[in-house]
């Protein structure tokens, strides 16, 4: 499991623990200032991966020191994992309040209003996230294209979270300093900062899931629609084999690749079983 499973998990996944989205953690002061400010400027957020790419194009060496203590502080604040829909569904199942509003990132990337994130909550109505977007009324999460903030049960969420599936987006989990988590996005290298950073900027914002992709060889049919769909360039074709394969070491085991396959020759396993991926976070 990864190190937030082992810091914030009480022996489970992290993100299934009910204490990581309590409102008595929204009652932290210092993390309502910070949701706010994260909320009002997503501008500084934007500027700061911009200025990654100057660590990316360092030496080897100088990023393989840097880039540890960068992640280090970054994982105290704002952090992610990639979570496959199986496990979403588990944790919209397991809160009494979902709200979807515009993306923070989409916004920075792409000056419109794209409605990808869920705020999640153990309180009703959104609870003390959803006050805070209110009292801030930042336009870009509450409208102008919409009527607010948008109040869904769980099998509604999950309809919208097999919708981004199709369109090949990555669902990842975020902390409001950690361990709370305030949020369930659906990502892209496009138009995703953390993805952006992530996998352009080689400078990790998010933490692989809990699993690794497999294909089955005998279901495979070598159609390669998989490939169109991986973010991080994990799959392969092999042109003697007329087959696709799964690089390990590269996978996030987000699930994605599955939804392309009309086959279903593609599951996913638990990263701790495949060796070549089990240390990789």
């Amino acid at each position: 499991m990864c190190e937030f499973c082992h810091q914030h998990g009480e022996g489970k996944k992290w993100y299934l623990n009910a204490k990581n989205y309590s409102e008595d953690l929204m009652s932290d002061l210092k993390r309502q200032a910070y949701v706010r400010d994260f909320l009002l400027y997503p501008e500084h957020k934007a500027a700061a991966v911009e200025k990654l790419k100057t660590v990316a194009a360092l030496p080897a060496f100088v990023q393989a020191v840097l880039n540890p203590v960068l992640t280090s502080r970054v994982q105290k604040s704002h952090f992610g994992q990639v979570v496959p829909i199986e496990e979403c569904g588990e944790i919209f199942e397991s809160l009494p309040s979902i709200v979807r509003i515009a993306c923070y990132c989409r916004h920075s990337t792409t000056s419109t209003e794209q409605r990808y994130c869920y705020c999640l909550s153990a309180a009703p109505n959104g609870g003390k996230m959803a006050q805070i977007i209110r009292d801030v009324d930042v336009s870009y999460l509450t409208g102008p294209d919409t009527s607010g903030l948008e109040l869904l049960t769980p099998s509604q969420a999950m309809a919208s979270f097999r919708e981004h599936e199709s369109e090949g987006l990555i669902h990842t989990v975020w902390t409001f300093v950690t361990p709370f988590i305030g949020a369930i996005c659906n990502c892209d290298r496009t138009d995703c900062l953390a993805m952006r950073a992530t996998v352009g900027s080689n400078f990790p914002l998010m933490f692989r899931s809990e699993y690794v992709a497999v294909v089955d060889n005998a279901a495979c049919n070598g159609c390669r629609r998989c490939m169109q769909s991986c973010q991080f360039g994990a799959l392969e074709y092999s042109a003697g084999m007329k087959k696709t394969r799964v690089d390990a070491a590269r996978c996030y085991g987000c699930g994605i690749c599955r939804a392309r396959c009309e086959k279903q020759a593609i599951s996913l396993l638990d990263r701790r079983s495949v060796p070549a991926a089990a240390n990789l976070w």
